[in-house]
């Protein structure tokens, strides 16, 4: 294992950003390099009669409730969205819980009825998990860890590393809403207008615009590290470079007023129920027609294209018509959101 410029881990190391990539590369890959692994991508996929994909993850948000969820839907969405993001049909979690001593049945019953919710939406099924106690003080309140299941269907094939020159960017809906909805609930902080989370499973989604091309390239949900981290991933999975344009990216005004004050960058904050996908040129308006006609992709655009020039980088084009770059996030913007 290579040494790192830094001693101990830190919060950053977990923030979706240029650390979290560092500690993943350096730390991790060397340890368990293989050809599903090194690919970077949110699922593995592999053959087991039939392809399947298979992701895990953990939930550890503070607070466990706030506006537009709370960490029992987060988990089952997180899980399921990972899955849709490689072209998946999600079929099966698991749920395991580390609960703190103390910790209120009523607000675990809240928790275990909102999982239940978000996986009938999501056409999922909870088949196994378990449950831990420990110490107070050992643990806030209660953490969450799942792991899931889905079929990849015959000639799908997305992943990071599929972007070409010419792709158009498609960014879902607005951005930010996530974070800016856990970090108000945990400060207390009011706004003139309630920014909710936009947590929602995006499955169908995905199966809806796979239904209407083959040409869908690259699918990611951003969010620890935002917009930009993502794009960035793209960026330099695929050797490729990716210009967008600030004034087609949609920011809830609630969000944009909120960043402004809190010194945020809206590309920087997390969200929980977006995607961001490269898609063939004449291909575009059609899967964007489709996305249109579902919920969860209401507010589609087109932020953007794959470009051969500035590999490895995002260019945004700013409405004052200068550009500039945009990276990923460094530290730790907002620690335990999600």
């Amino acid at each position: 294992m290579e040494p790192f410029k830094d001693e101990k881990i830190l919060l950053a190391h977990g923030s979706g950003g240029r650390l979290s990539h560092d500690l993943v590369e350096k730390g991790f890959l060397p340890a368990f390099d293989n050809p599903l692994l090194s690919k970077l991508d949110d699922s593995a996929i592999f053959e087991a009669k039939g392809r399947l994909a298979f992701t895990t993850d953990s939930y550890i948000v503070t607070p466990i409730f706030f506006p537009g969820g709370d960490i029992g839907k987060l988990a089952v969405c997180g899980t399921v969205n990972d899955l849709a993001m490689s072209g998946a049909m999600p079929l099966y979690l698991s749920v395991s819980f580390i609960i703190e001593e103390g910790f209120p049945l009523s607000d675990l019953k809240r928790i275990v009825t909102s999982i239940q919710q978000a996986a009938e939406e999501a056409e999922v099924k909870v088949v196994t998990g378990d449950t831990k106690v420990v110490n107070k003080g050992s643990v806030d309140k209660l953490f969450v860890n799942t792991a899931g299941v889905g079929i990849v269907p015959e000639g799908v094939n997305i992943s990071g590393s599929n972007a070409v020159p010419g792709d158009k960017v498609i960014l879902s809906g607005p951005i930010g809403d996530h974070g800016i909805a856990v970090i108000s609930e945990r400060e207390g902080l009011k706004f003139a207008t309630l920014v909710k989370s936009d947590c929602a499973p995006l499955n169908k989604l995905v199966r809806e615009m796979l239904e209407v091309s083959s040409e869908i390239h690259c699918l990611r949900d951003p969010t620890r590290g935002g917009l930009a981290t993502t794009l960035n991933e793209f960026a330099t999975q695929s050797k490729v470079g990716i210009l967008i344009y600030e004034d087609m990216i949609p920011v809830r005004d609630g969000v944009r007023a909120a960043c402004e004050m809190l010194g945020f960058d809206p590309f920087h904050v997390a969200n929980e129920g977006r995607l961001v996908a490269a898609v063939a040129p004449n291909h575009t308006e059609r899967v964007l027609e489709r996305m249109r006609r579902n919920k969860y992709g209401a507010e589609a655009a087109i932020i953007g294209e794959v470009r051969e020039e500035h590999q490895g980088r995002v260019v945004m084009r700013t409405h004052l018509g200068a550009s500039r770059i945009v990276d990923m996030l460094v530290g730790e913007l907002l620690p335990r959101i999600c």
